[in-house]
């Protein structure tokens, strides 16, 4: 790539930030949308489930593929595909005449969407070239998260209660096609100079665990385990083929070498737990607010704000923590907060009192608003950095199972709990709603306690110690491999 002037990497930076902000609004405009969309489509909560898990799913399978086929045909030409993909994938969802075709369309945008984030971030890295200020734009584009997390809720409720639903996909629509334009016209093309190799049958079986999993998962408390078990043994034979095929490749799609490092293995089931968390926090908040409080969009976006905010104002708080003194006391305050938070609704019923659910809001916003940093920079602590991006991609797909499970595993559980999920069965709903959703709290709380404990174990000297090892071994095979070639 060639080096550009100081105003042009602001644009590039500014245009890849773009692309983050509709993909990362879609999620959050998108939950307060749930009941109003569940009332319209007659939508029960496995339906609504589908409706965001359809979306996180794909996206989670395919990051990897999108990242390193961009390294191999070209950033600028694969994130072009993306923005225009996505974008189509949210005029359909606009026009959806049900709910099957609405989960259908949301696949189609994250095929589009998993060619944007991480083809940005390349592009990002790329860029800027000097390692200080290739910092403060990964500060920026961090940001951005915070930014749509604080935005998403307000700007759904506000688009929900004055248009309807399929207003909340038209936003992607002018910024999608702005960002295409820029793109053609101001970022340059770039390449890998050496590009990891396809992996067709690694793919395939990632998307068959996940897909096979997610299903079984969601699906449980609607159907007989005659239906369900299939799915479940197809999740299992998946994760086997995946453990007994990838380790005989030597490019493969998810090099299981990197689980010898305890901070990469810690950070990945980190990643899992705490956006498992937050898909599950999001889901339960969001139908609880309108269908059980009665709120209308707008307002459920208002009360979301105590969450959003502290997130949007901790995470760049979190990311000078992990660069002055590591990752570990952001990783015991993410996982501390959450955990309150989670055990306040499960043993006080928080949602029955306006303090107590204001303050769990507040208490998981933090801990949410803490944990993103630390994952990523633990993840690639102590890696070669040939494998740096590869560990990072991971890291990113670890994030998008586990809001796709936790979003499942709620769902399910609340759904179980429940008697009548339909919205025509509303008085049935509202009064068994909070005793349905304690089972979900407490997980949550889990999901905390698992933070809080892998922050603890991952950060010391023996986990340093076990990413250093991992490191030598890994840049030692890719340099004998090298020479290999090379003779």
């Amino acid at each position: 790539m060639p080096e550009l002037s100081h105003g042009r990497r602001m644009l590039v930076l500014a245009i890849c930030c773009m692309s983050l902000l509709i993909v990362s609004l879609d999620n959050t405009v998108l939950n307060v949308a749930l009941p109003s969309l569940q009332r319209e489509l007659d939508a029960s909560t496995s339906g609504l489930q589908w409706t965001v898990d359809a979306y996180t799913l794909v996206l989670a399978s395919l990051l990897m593929l999108a990242g390193s086929t961009a390294d191999r045909i070209g950033r600028r030409r694969v994130f072009m595909s993306g923005l225009v993909v996505f974008t189509l994938g949210s005029l359909l969802c606009s026009l959806a005449p049900d709910l099957n075709w609405l989960v259908v369309f949301r696949m189609v945008q994250a095929v589009g969407g998993s060619m944007l984030n991480p083809v940005a971030m390349s592009i990002i890295t790329n860029t800027f070239t000097d390692p200080r200020e290739r910092a403060r734009a990964i500060g920026v584009w961090g940001a951005v998260v915070g930014l749509s997390m604080a935005a998403g809720p307000l700007v759904g409720g506000l688009l929900v209660d004055s248009v309807g639903w399929r207003s909340i996909f038209w936003v992607n629509l002018p910024v999608g096609l702005a960002a295409l334009l820029l793109t053609w016209r101001f970022v340059p093309e770039s390449r890998a100079p050496r590009a990891r190799r396809p992996d067709p049958v690694g793919q395939v079986l990632v998307i068959a665990l996940f897909g096979s999993l997610t299903y079984a998962i969601i699906e449980a408390p609607h159907g007989s385990w005659r239906s369900t078990a299939p799915f479940a043994a197809l999740a299992l034979i998946s994760l086997l083929a995946l453990l007994r095929y990838e380790p005989r490749r030597p490019e493969p799609l998810i090099d299981l070498r990197f689980f010898r490092s305890a901070p990469f293995s810690g950070a990945t089931v980190i990643a899992v737990s705490a956006f498992a968390a937050l898909g599950g926090f999001l889901f339960l908040s969001t139908l609880y607010l309108q269908n059980v409080r009665g709120l209308s969009a707008m307002e459920a976006g208002l009360w979301m704000l105590p969450m959003a905010v502290p997130t949007f104002l901790c995470a760049p708080l979190s990311g000078r923590l992990v660069g002055s003194r590591g990752p570990r006391l952001p990783l015991l305050i993410a996982g501390g907060a959450m955990t309150v938070s989670g055990l306040l609704f499960a043993l006080f019923e928080a949602e029955t009192s306006n303090a107590t659910l204001l303050l769990g809001y507040v208490l998981f916003g933090v801990g949410f608003g803490f944990v993103n940093a630390p994952i990523t920079n633990t993840a690639v602590s102590g890696m070669p950095l040939s494998q740096a991006g590869v560990a990072s991609a991971v890291a990113s797909t670890s994030r998008q199972l586990g809001q796709t499970l936790g979003v499942a595993v709620l769902g399910a559980v609340l759904a179980a709990g429940v008697s009548g999920s339909s919205y025509a069965s509303y008085a049935s709903y509202a009064d068994t709603f909070v005793s349905a959703s304690r089972p979900g709290w407490w997980i949550l709380a889990a999901c905390g306690a698992v933070v809080l404990a892998l922050g603890v174990v991952t950060t010391g000297v023996w986990a340093r110690g076990t990413a250093e090892r991992a490191a030598r071994r890994l840049e030692g095979e890719r340099l004998s491999r090298r020479a290999g070639v090379d003779a």
